[in-house]
């Protein structure tokens, strides 16, 4: 696999964001529709909810398609919006656009009903038990490790659930005095700093905007958690969860981490 490249392309405006004449048009809504309506994009956009850039090849080998169909859908996903391109060398590398495109991704996922047949043999089997268990949803956690965190935080007063979703004065000083995250850090322009994520497995929300993307940056930087493989599925770690135990009274094996 060839390496990541470590520049960030920048956002680029997704046809769902609503122009600065008025509100978004029938014939826009329909394109983006559009987009996502093909299996094989709609596989693109989900793997990319990792929140790291995937070459044009990796992509064709996930979704089980020739290169050449990979290269036209991506094309179609980057003109549209949806996905930001960079190219370094001879590969040419994507990602979802921006965190709103990826809350729109989630968003549409969580929406979906359980799955028509359970997934069957081990390796299938495994890897939904996985991502169920905790992954990433594109810069922040899911799964009952991301609605675990997202709860004991609520429970201690660091996050308020019935005013809106927001970060109280106590879960700031937590984030920051506690766990080490800069003020600014917390900050993200129009990004909201606290915004609740419907998750699609557990049917209940979890942390997203700039403290949800903080936070998990800082368990995946003191290894906390760790990413199993190449995908999306993450797992709490010893260390992690005698941390959270102590931080949050998490009591990892009740709440099926482990």
């Amino acid at each position: 696999m060839a390496a990541k490249p470590t520049s960030t392309p920048g956002p680029t405006r997704s046809p769902y964001a609503a122009p600065s004449s008025g509100p978004a048009s029938a014939a826009e809504l329909a394109r983006l529709a559009g987009l996502l309506a093909d299996r094989t994009r709609a596989a693109f956009c989900l793997a990319l909810l990792d929140g790291r850039a995937w070459t044009a090849g990796e992509l064709a080998a996930y979704a089980q398609v020739a290169p050449s169909t990979a290269s036209e859908h991506l094309t179609r996903l980057t003109e549209g919006g949806l996905l930001a391109e960079h190219r370094q060398g001879r590969h040419r590398y994507v990602r979802l656009a921006s965190a709103r495109v990826a809350e729109l991704i989630e968003s549409l996922a969580a929406h979906l009903g359980p799955p028509a047949a359970p997934p069957r043999g081990l390796r299938a089997v495994s890897a939904s038990a996985a991502l169920a268990r905790g992954r990433t949803c594109y810069d922040h956690l899911a799964g009952r490790l991301g609605v675990a965190l997202t709860d004991a935080m609520t429970a201690r007063g660091l996050l308020d659930q019935d005013g809106g979703f927001a970060l109280t004065d106590a879960g700031r000083t937590w984030l920051t005095e506690g766990l080490g995250i800069e003020a600014a850090a917390l900050c993200g322009g129009r990004r909201p700093q606290a915004r609740g994520c419907l998750d699609w497995t557990e049917r209940r929300p979890h942390l997203a905007g700039t403290a949800g993307a903080r936070l998990c940056d800082r368990l995946l930087e003191r290894r906390w958690i760790r990413r199993i493989g190449t995908g999306r599925a993450v797992r709490l770690t010893p260390d992690g969860a005698a941390a959270l135990h102590e931080l949050l009274g998490i009591d990892s094996a009740g709440a099926g981490l482990e």
